[in-house]
């Protein structure tokens, strides 16, 4: 397992070319965003990367976006990709806030790979330093070996969420931005109250980077998480929108050494697409 969660650019460029590295372009932005995360892939991406599209390696048997899939599913979209057991895989995208590459760095951990990383910076760091790119569709590479294999305690429903708040057993983390947490600002996604859960903590996930897109330094993490409630020794339960962007607090708690959080899969579009759950709003 690396030893961190995290690779910047020089490393990573010193690994390129080698075999048993898979890099994929995570990219993924929100439904009213206007980009289109394909098609910037082809334009230009890290030489070798690979698309991964959040989309069709989720759950389409589901009515909720970006719900994980079936180890089986999941498993054959890895060795679709070329990845094997014994690769390292290096994520990142386009967002400059870590908006979706963290979704695909936890995926991968949740179904039992524990050699992933992301680069911090993402795709505008690489850029700004100067370092090689590419352009096209990338080649199709041979078919990995990858197992998958859910494990235990990634994953948290509703009805354990609303007992978690109910209990406090464990900090309810929502990733959000503050307006759309508070209830002021519009859902990207139509027919979802404005609000959140009652007893959320919130912690946007553009605030845990920089304004180069990396990560925060340690101390200055932890200055956050405490600024927003949350204390990191105990259980946190991570929410956003669609699942993706909460992501980027598990990464920050790993970053720090936390004990690892779950997710809240359903998060905002499940309970804020329903009225028989409670919220909170300014």
């Amino acid at each position: 397992m690396p030893s961190s969660p995290l690779i910047g650019a020089a490393a990573l460029q010193d690994r390129l070319g080698d075999p048993a590295l898979v890099i994929l372009d995570a990219s993924w932005y929100l439904p009213n965003s206007g980009r289109d995360a394909h098609a910037e892939f082809i334009e230009g991406h890290l030489p070798g990367a690979q698309f991964f599209d959040i989309d069709l390696a989720s759950d389409r048997s589901s009515p909720l976006p970006h719900m994980l899939p079936p180890a089986a599913e999941f498993e054959a979209t890895a060795r679709a990709l070329g990845i094997s057991a014994g690769d390292e895989v290096v994520v990142y995208d386009g967002s400059g806030v870590n908006l979706s590459a963290a979704r695909v760095w936890w995926m991968f951990r949740a179904f039992g790979h524990s050699r992933v990383r992301l680069l911090d910076g993402g795709l505008g760091g690489w850029r700004s330093e100067g370092r090689p790119f590419e352009s096209g569709a990338g080649r199709r590479p041979p078919a990995g070996d990858f197992h998958a294999a859910l494990q235990p305690g990634q994953v948290r429903t509703l009805d354990e969420v609303r007992a978690i708040l109910d209990s406090g057993s464990a900090q309810v983390v929502d990733a959000r931005p503050a307006g759309r947490f508070r209830g002021v600002d519009p859902e990207p996604r139509a027919g979802l109250r404005g609000g959140h859960m009652p007893g959320a903590l919130n912690l946007p996930y553009a605030d845990l980077v920089d304004a180069t897109g990396r990560m925060l330094p340690a101390d200055a993490l932890r200055a956050r998480l405490r600024a927003a409630g949350i204390e990191s020794e105990r259980p946190v339960v991570a929410t956003c929108g669609s699942g993706t962007s909460s992501c980027a607090v598990l990464l920050a708690l790993e970053v720090l050494g936390a004990p690892a959080g779950a997710l809240y899969d359903g998060s905002w579009t499940e309970w804020g697409g329903r009225d028989d759950v409670p919220v909170a709003a300014e």
